[in-house]
């Protein structure tokens, strides 16, 4: 089932990281490169300190990432 995308959702607010739903950017060059990607970034919903919640544009998957070093993997 594909979520709606989030009320709180602004292209204005994004992040560049991969969707580990989709994972829609694995052959692109430009994300490769860890450059800002036109067609691969996710809308930045929220933040509660380091930790980041996310939604994917093209998917819909939301997640949240702990962005403190050492702990860049999805959170609880």
């Amino acid at each position: 089932m594909r979520l709606p995308i989030d009320p709180q959702a602004d292209r204005a607010r994004r992040a560049w990281v991969p969707c580990p739903g989709c994972d829609d950017s694995r052959d692109c060059v430009t994300c490769a490169d860890r450059r800002n990607c036109g067609d691969h970034w996710r809308y930045l919903i929220a933040n509660e300190g380091a930790r980041v919640h996310l939604q994917c544009p093209g998917c819909t998957h939301t997640w949240t990432l702990d962005t403190r070093p050492g702990r860049r993997g999805p959170s609880g």
